[in-house]
């Protein structure tokens, strides 16, 4: 649970300042981890898309909430639940 919201954006934004990678040097670091974990058996090619259909609806629905919410500020009608 976030406890001191501006405490954590701060970390955020020290954290962005201090990781500028690009993208050559985030892709090798990519690779050695997608490696690593083909390596120790926690994804394999037979098991890479379990569960996205579900991640996938999920993301699709707080998506859809977030344009409802945006949308109804601007407008300043209230959310409808259905």
């Amino acid at each position: 649970m976030i406890r001191n919201k501006r405490k954590l954006e701060e970390f955020y934004r020290n954290l962005n300042a201090e990781e500028n990678l690009s993208y050559k040097k985030a892709m090798k670091i990519y690779d050695a981890l997608h490696k690593e974990a083909l390596a120790l058996g926690a994804i394999s090619h037979e098991n890479i898309w379990d569960g996205f259909e579900v991640d996938l609806r999920i993301a699709k629905a707080i998506n859809g909430l977030r344009c409802d919410r945006k949308a109804n500020k601007k407008s300043g009608s209230k959310i409808r639940r259905r």
